[in-house]
């Protein structure tokens, strides 16, 4: 993509799918920027691509703060390099009917799950859009796409990356900036077990999602990393403003 040193940010890539992404990247050759507001396990990730001689840096910030997420952009393309590759994968969601739900849960949804990629989308596109060059991947869902009973507002707003990714594909496209969405169906992450854990029955909730996906399975980070992984490609560079189920056939539109 033009350059020798290939940077990419992947938020929340501390764990779970994110980690996932940053390990996939790191072996595509890209300085793989982890980005969460977890230090520890940032460094963790970073450490152990590091030891297996790829590249990493942790950094920690709150993706909830424009001027946080302005400071972390400014530090990597400071003491890394430009930005090539952006993946908005931070994310946060609670399972509740949407009548037991209240303003601040809304807006804590909307915050972390929507504006922290236009947050960030924000300060890495203008160099993008000036080095004619780069890849936005959106981590949306397939709630976004189809909805999700107890995740009303976490599906509006992975709706909504959908859409603005898509706009995004459009004003960038004549830059040769590309911007797709990866939407995860249920994944197997450290994130969906502290979900189930809050149930009564979480061994049957599990099992009747395994029982809607038509491969029986549910899904893997590394599932995930491999659609961002070609997102990311030279391969993908005629590809822009798509979305992309990764669900084992539960969603196929």
């Amino acid at each position: 993509m033009g350059t020798d040193k290939r940077v990419a940010i992947v938020t929340g890539g501390g764990q779970g799918i994110g980690r996932g992404i940053s390990e996939a990247l790191a072996e595509d050759g890209f300085h793989v920027a982890i980005v969460d507001r977890d230090e520890a396990t940032a460094s963790e990730v970073a450490k152990a691509l590091q030891d297996r001689g790829l590249a990493a840096s942790p950094h920690r910030v709150d993706v909830t703060g424009s001027a946080r997420v302005a400071a972390v952009v400014d530090e990597i393309t400071t003491t890394v390099g430009p930005i090539h590759v952006l993946v908005n994968n931070a994310g946060f969601d609670e399972h509740l009917l949407f009548v037991d739900t209240e303003e601040t849960f809304w807006d804590r949804i909307i915050d972390v799950n929507f504006k922290a990629a236009l947050r960030f989308v924000r300060q890495v596109l203008p160099g993008m859009l000036e080095r004619k060059a780069g890849r936005i991947i959106n981590i949306g869902s397939d709630a976004g796409r189809v909805g999700s009973s107890m995740e009303a507002v976490y599906s509006g707003a992975k709706g909504g990356i959908i859409a603005f990714t898509k706009t995004i594909a459009r004003e960038s496209a004549r830059a040769g900036v590309t911007a797709n969405t990866v939407c995860p169906g249920p994944t197997r992450t450290p994130a969906m077990e502290s979900v189930l854990e809050k149930q009564e029955k979480a061994e049957a909730t599990m099992q009747a999602m395994v029982r809607a996906v038509p491969m029986r399975r549910l899904g893997e980070p590394a599932d995930i990393a491999a659609a961002v992984r070609f997102f990311a490609s030279d391969g993908a560079g005629f590809i822009t403003g798509q979305t992309l189920s990764v669900s084992g056939g539960l969603t196929m539109a």
